[in-house]
């Protein structure tokens, strides 16, 4: 497993351990590339690393999962380790195991809380792949070229892990945690701990989940689900998309290439406003706004934005998109087609209920004339190229 290898180092404001943590894997293997990811670092972490020895790639703070998917981008070809910015210990057992996924399991407990962040993400693991890991959250890591094929790009934030393993056992690889004598700096039973574990807990559970590639090629949760209690319907019919769809962007591709999901969409969508307002007008309001948002959700918080900037003004629905936000700006989770279409129908139905006669038809124009926009154009293009517009939409991001 050690040839070809690189040790990639995740780090964010470790400037006081990172030199030890760096110094020490050089020694340990003499032979391989330490690659650290500066995860939006605020102190001199990069720079204490690279003096170390070790050669850095500077990301934006996007969190520990997406530094571990970027930085592995930059990893030349073979085997992987991957070892926490804090760690004292020898991780060459691992090279030595004899499987694709090798996890160290802490022989020793310090710090921590009381354990459930870990046991339900060891039951997530048993239920989604049959393995039962000892240390399920081990940032410990040795991966052969097979399983780094396989677990890569990794779940975003603190769900790396669990999903890592996840996906090894789905690939029938195998899998080894071997007890070593490793020590890390550990958390308390204090806020601070309690907040870490917690981000721990919800990450876990949402890389369990469907997943999906963004503008970066990061594998992110998919949460248009969230919607499902208020548009239970378009939910599901964009849902369906999501898991179907094929490589088809825009309406006519989608009926050129029929029968598809967004064909699904494009006809169903319409029958439920339909339904739902018992008026022609009410059908194309939700169809419309369905697709114009649905066409806006290429960037973080793009689709979000341009609802929370619209509902106020028919009366929709702003809690769920607020919740949502902060994990889809810092691209943590994608709203995919599921989504930005309960979003543009709940935009949609508010509007009916808002407007009358001359203003739903002005609305129903102006929607269509973005759609057709949207259609023969690229609007993130569009609104890149137009400052104050390029401004608002950056907002918010790392």
């Amino acid at each position: 497993m050690a040839e070809g290898l690189t040790v990639l180092v995740a780090a964010r404001d470790e400037q006081r351990s990172i030199g030890d943590t760096v110094r020490a894997l050089r020694s340990a293997f003499p032979d391989a590339e330490v690659l650290v990811a500066d995860d939006g670092s605020r102190d001199e972490t990069a720079v204490v690393a690279e003096k170390a020895g070790a050669r850095v790639v500077r990301l934006p703070r996007l969190g520990k999962g997406q530094a571990l998917a970027l930085g592995e981008r930059e990893a030349g070809p073979g085997s992987l380790l991957l070892c926490d910015a804090d760690l004292e210990g020898d991780l060459a057992p691992l090279l030595e195991a004899d499987s694709d996924l090798a996890i160290a399991a802490f022989a020793e407990r310090r710090g921590g809380g009381f354990g459930i962040a870990k046991h339900t993400a060891r039951r997530l693991i048993r239920a989604l792949s049959g393995f039962e890991p000892r240390g399920p959250l081990s940032g410990q890591r040795a991966l052969s070229p097979p399983a780094r094929a396989a677990c890569f790009p990794t779940a975003p934030g603190f769900g790396c892990e669990v999903r890592m393993t996840i996906d090894a056992a789905r690939k029938r690889l195998s899998i080894a945690e071997i007890e070593l004598p490793l020590r890390h700096r550990a958390t308390g039973r204090d806020p601070a701990g309690f907040v870490h574990r917690a981000r721990q807990l919800l990450d876990a559970v949402l890389a369990c989940g469907p997943l999906a590639l963004n503008h970066r090629g990061l594998r992110l949760p998919l949460v248009g689900w969230a919607f499902a209690t208020r548009e239970p319907v378009v939910t599901a019919i964009g849902f369906a998309d999501d898991l179907l769809s094929g490589p088809e962007r825009g309406v006519r591709a989608h009926f050129r290439a029929s029968p598809t999901t967004g064909v699904l969409k494009a006809v169903a969508i319409p029958l439920y406003g339909l339904v739902r307002t018992r008026r022609l007008s009410g059908a194309l309001l939700v169809a419309l706004a369905a697709n114009f948002l649905n066409q806006l959700d290429t960037r973080p918080g793009r689709a979000l934005k341009a609802y929370l900037a619209l509902a106020p003004f028919v009366r929709a629905p702003l809690l769920p998109a607020v919740l949502v936000a902060p994990y889809d700006l810092r691209e943590m989770t994608m709203l995919g087609d599921a989504g930005s279409n309960a979003l543009g129908a709940m935009l949609g139905l508010s509007s009916v209920d808002r407007f009358t006669g001359r203003g739903r038809n002005i609305a129903i124009a102006v929607l269509a004339g973005l759609n057709l926009l949207g259609e023969a154009r690229s609007l993130g293009e569009l609104i890149e190229r137009t400052p104050a517009l390029s401004h608002f939409d950056r907002l918010g991001r790392p």
